[in-house]
């Protein structure tokens, strides 16, 4: 029997719906329940073929569970060594890479020194920036977010300049970026998953939370087309196996404002009934294929086209 499990926190309806969905299909030798941890020991495998994680980037935890549960096997869902070393501005600079329109971008030192360090620790950086040079490449108005993160915490608006060093000042050890705003006409989030599956949603940032999704935005169906193939090659290029991308359209050029999204909201009262039915059946689908597919005692975990690609060019040097 192979388990596929669920690692979750305080979300309930779509774990729950993902839960019965993979057990109504009454696949023989496949069953899902909710992951239990009793204790964790160095190597050791755990009960489970797959694991959804929907939590582990609040809990460090679970990520090393994840972690020791990978490498004795388990088919994790993301995979937890890359979404540790994941951060938004890598996200950025592998889309340009790849050809997928996204805000023009800056990295930013945090503006106080990080723990244990000094003014001697920073000989590399010059002082002051060229925040002349910077304002200009990105102009206003402008988002400033952090490098790493989500939940739309510690992210900022700003209009001029005065407001940035305002709002940087708070920012303490924080390392940001700041973002060219797309004034968008309209806006989309798409859920991806396995690397081919694809919903492209039509979404109101503007609207409140609730009343998001409950938008149409008149759009092509080959715009729509254009959106998912983005979709598949961020994921792919990742190696996220479920995410969300968003994209804001400014004179029809869909650019990806945020694509890391490794446990995306799926909850029923936000996401509405169609889309939620879509991500509980794909999901389904896609763990029990990943359950079907697992060997023990192997890496089970999805890689990036990205970290593949480094791997081959330097085997084919060796």
């Amino acid at each position: 029997m192979k388990k596929i499990g669920i690692l979750f926190g305080q979300e309930r309806s779509f774990p729950k719906a993902f839960i019965e969905r993979v057990n109504e299909k009454n696949i023989q030798g496949i069953t899902a329940e909710p992951v239990v941890v009793n204790k964790v020991i160095q190597g050791q495998p755990t009960p489970y073929a797959v694991i959804i994680d929907r939590i582990s980037q609040d809990v460090p935890f679970y990520r090393a569970y994840l972690k020791n549960a990978a490498i004795a096997g388990t088919a994790v869902i993301n995979n937890p060594f890359w979404w540790s070393a994941d951060e938004k501005f890598f996200n950025n600079a592998l889309a340009v890479n790849i050809g997928v329109p996204v805000p023009k971008t800056v990295l930013l030192p945090s503006k106080e020194h990080p723990e244990d360090t000094t003014v001697a620790s920073f000989m590399n950086m010059a002082y002051p920036l060229d925040w002349d040079g910077i304002f200009e490449y990105i102009g206003f108005p402008a988002f400033m977010k952090p490098h790493a993160g989500g939940g739309w915490k510690s992210v900022y608006k700003l209009d001029n300049k005065e407001e940035f060093f305002r709002a940087y000042d708070e920012t303490g050890r924080l390392v940001m970026m700041l973002q060219e705003a797309i004034e968008f006409d309209s806006y989309f989030r798409c859920y991806g998953i396995g690397g081919k599956y694809v919903r492209v949603m039509h979404y109101e940032p503007r609207n409140p939370h609730h009343l998001r999704y409950a938008t149409k935005h008149d759009v092509s169906q080959e715009k729509i087309d254009e959106m998912s193939e983005l979709v598949l090659r961020i994921c792919q290029g990742l190696g996220y196996d479920f995410n969300t991308v968003e994209f804001a359209l400014r004179d029809g050029v869909p650019y990806a404002i945020d694509f890391c999204n490794p446990a995306p909201d799926a909850a029923i009262e936000s996401v509405g009934r169609d889309n939620f039915d879509w991500v509980v059946e794909t999901a389904a689908n896609y763990a029990i294929e990943r359950a079907l597919m697992q060997a023990p005692k192997q890496d089970n975990l999805t890689w990036g086209k990205y970290i593949q690609y480094g791997v081959q060019k330097k085997s084919l040097h060796q």
